[in-house]
């Protein structure tokens, strides 16, 4: 997943969270931003105490005109250590304007596990993120946008940078879903065609083109939980799995699909991912009965954000 972080603006990154282990940790932050270079609107949501503001970690990358889910992590520029308050308020505008828009981001546990009648994050100061922020907001325009993060009960926000392009990459919600072929239980044992251990089984008895074919709703990931380069995909098929336990008899589809080619990254992405176009992964779609793109969800995903958007477009 890229970091997209301005050079003069704090750079962190994570490193690997595979094996469903749903943590990220973060690497120590390098440098201060120069206030004097920033916008107006940026250099006055950042001025106050000694100019160490916080880092932000982007755990989305393909952001286009529109409607985006945006996710990222905040991290305390003096230890590394994560930000992890309930909310957080986003504001965002083009680097060539001084108009400023505002969004509210929440913090949502990475993978498979929830956590029922907890009214706020439990704290820790650590630098494994447990839990990452999600907003959703909406670019009017291409072009490079600068994104601070004010958390809650925090006194310093943290700036960075967004490159948003006129169209994302990856299938737009509302387009077809690509009849990929992808292979099932039917055509190789589960060993060969994922790097799960134990086997996610039941995420490999159907391919994408059949459920098109058979106008069934199904939800698929692409992901690697052995292999994974994008920090958090193990994680996301735990998710995945356990979403589809959380809906077992109410005919719906669920798909793993891998990532590189015969499971070996030296060869590259899967014809899999270059068919969906996708640049990264790990990646969810949510597909209704005929066949359109409902929801997607790129890097780290909550069980309660799959399951919220299967009851509201698969059911």
């Amino acid at each position: 997943m890229a970091a997209l972080i301005a050079g003069s603006v704090t750079l962190v990154a994570l490193a690997s969270a595979c094996g469903g282990s749903g943590k990220v940790v973060v690497e120590p932050v390098q440098e201060t931003p120069d206030v004097e270079a920033l916008p107006e609107w940026v250099a006055a949501r950042i001025s106050g105490g000694d100019g160490n503001v916080h880092g932000i970690l982007f755990g989305t990358g393909d952001h286009g005109v529109g409607s985006n889910r945006v996710s990222f992590v905040v991290v305390r520029r003096n230890d590394s250590s994560i930000v992890q308050a309930p909310k957080a308020d986003v504001y965002f505008g083009l680097k060539t304007s001084e108009k400023v828009v505002k969004a509210e981001a929440r913090l949502v546990p990475l993978g498979p596990h929830t956590h029922p009648g907890r009214t706020k994050p439990a704290p820790h100061n650590h630098r494994d993120a447990t839990d990452i922020y999600v907003t959703t907001v909406s670019f009017p325009e291409a072009g490079e946008y600068w994104f601070v993060v004010e958390t809650e009960g925090q006194e310093l926000p943290g700036p960075g940078v967004l490159e948003v392009a006129k169209r994302q990459l990856t299938p737009a919600l509302g387009s077809r879903a690509i009849p990929s072929d992808n292979p099932t239980l039917a055509d190789a044992p589960a060993k060969a065609i994922t790097t799960a251990r134990p086997p996610d089984t039941e995420l490999l008895r159907y391919s994408v083109a059949d459920s098109l074919r058979a106008h069934v709703p199904f939800v698929v990931v692409f992901a690697t939980p052995a292999l994974c380069k994008s920090r958090v995909c193990g994680p996301t098929v735990d998710v995945v799995e356990k979403v589809r336990k959380r809906f077992a008899g109410k005919g719906l589809r669920f798909i793993h699909i891998e990532v590189y080619k015969d499971n070996r990254p030296a060869k590259g992405f899967s014809r899999w991912l270059r068919e969906w176009r996708l640049p990264t992964e790990p990646w969810v779609f949510l597909v209704d009965g005929e066949g359109v793109i409902r929801a997607k969800f790129e890097g780290a995903v909550s069980v309660d954000e799959i399951e919220a958007a299967v009851r509201r477009h698969l059911l």
